[in-house]
């Protein structure tokens, strides 16, 4: 097997995704080696292409973190789906696609004639994805969500943070990351379900049924009791010592899971009080979790956190400094897989962006292409794909059906 073989090279994606939850699936569908052709409306692109654009600090000749970090591998063809004659050149490239991914608004799909009763009649093989807030179907499957609806409303935000009266979203927008990366399986799935039934499908992706999923426990364990939880800031309610502690310098986490841990503790920690046999079970170290706290917490700022972090990992404790994004980002485990890359820009220079998380052993090197300027490959795609003569281009040109980069 040729090692820089990507898995899926032979799949064909046509990518009408925009923001964050829909590009950050066909993203990772493209690191996975699918063909992605973002098709974007001529003239001003897709939402985050102009976003940040001419931000001082977070962007790179005109493009913007967003668009920049979401696009890489992808190409860009530019065509105005509103014009029945662009509509016309988008079906044609359906009949040649394997799938269509799409986030827009409950409906749009069906609106536009873009969704999948419609594409299935042009090719029965095609499989369609949407990412919506609610999915699309149900009583309130047309409310129009963001990232912290679906937090708020798939519970997640009631467990975060130090109390009820003041719920916390999660710091990264695990609602529109979440449904792409539920896009990317449900896609995955139908692409290996297709090569059996010879049929394609569409797959149905909402951000709150994502949320719900990843409740796991959680749900379970409030439809087993009847209790409903709330946050308890970063401590656990089964294990002890489990949470953030401040040093002299930055906080650490000790997440001592199971009773293992309590007597390599006291090694470290020396205070008496410590001693006590009850404590040897974490039911008992429950109990008095706020005291033991208080004590690890005021020998913890003794020292710095490379000192408390060097004896614990002496004694196997599992620990961790709570890392800025800074240092996360240049942590040595992080920089030797790979996960911070070097994407260039088309017009010059690069940007450092997180890298792939999935490791295929079929994949020696990585490699990721720039993410592609407005219609910068719509020339490309139609002439591969379609056969396009350069006089018929021109002439979409011309009649700003299609944008072509110069």
């Amino acid at each position: 097997m040729n090692k820089n073989t990507k898995p899926l090279s032979n799949i064909k994606i046509l990518d009408l995704t925009h923001m964050l939850s829909g590009p950050y699936g066909s993203m990772i569908l493209a690191d996975m080696g699918c063909d992605v052709i973002k098709i974007e409306p001529p003239r001003k692109g897709e939402g985050t292409r102009r976003l940040l654009e001419n931000d001082p600090d977070y962007s790179h000749n005109g493009m913007g973190a967003y668009f920049y970090t979401l696009n890489r591998n992808k190409k860009s063809v530019a065509i105005d789906l509103k014009n029945q004659e662009g509509l016309e050149i988008f079906y044609a490239l359906v009949k040649e696609a394997d799938v269509v991914i799409s986030n827009f608004s409950a409906g749009v799909t069906k609106k536009l004639k873009i969704d999948f009763e419609t594409l299935k009649t042009i090719n029965p093989m095609i499989i369609t994805c949407t990412v919506s807030g609610f999915g699309e179907t149900g009583p309130d499957f047309q409310r129009p969500a963001f990232d912290q609806i679906a937090q708020a409303l798939g519970g997640g935000m009631s467990i975060t943070g130090l109390s009820a009266q003041d719920p916390i979203r999660a710091g990264i927008p695990i609602g529109d990351l979440g449904g792409g990366m539920f896009a990317v399986m449900g896609i995955q799935a139908a692409i290996i379900n297709r090569s059996e039934s010879g049929l394609g499908q569409h797959v149905d992706i909402s951000m709150l049924d994502c949320q719900i999923s990843m409740l796991n426990y959680m749900a379970t364990m409030h439809t087993m009791s009847g209790l409903i939880p709330e946050p308890i800031g970063n401590s656990h309610f089964v294990h002890m010592p489990y949470n953030t502690f401040n040093t002299k310098d930055f906080p650490i986490v000790i997440a001592a899971v199971g009773d293992q841990f309590w007597p390599r503790l006291l090694k470290i920690f020396k205070d008496p009080q410590l001693k006590n046999p009850i404590y040897e079970k974490a039911f008992e170290r429950q109990k008095d979790k706020k005291e033991i706290e208080k004590i690890i917490q005021k020998e913890l700022l003794n020292e710095s956190s490379e000192y408390w972090l060097d004896q614990l990992k002496k004694e196997s404790v599992p620990c961790a400094r709570v890392n800025n994004i800074e240092q996360a980002i240049n942590d040595e485990q992080v920089q030797y897989r790979n996960m911070l890359v070097d994407v260039s820009h088309p017009e010059g220079g690069s940007v450092k962006v997180p890298g792939n998380p999935i490791k295929l052993s079929s994949v020696a090197n990585e490699e990721y292409s720039s993410p592609p300027l407005l219609g910068e490959h719509t020339k490309e795609v139609l002439q591969k794909w379609l056969n396009y003569s350069d006089e018929k281009l021109s002439k979409l040109h011309e009649n700003e059906i299609i944008e072509l980069k110069r």
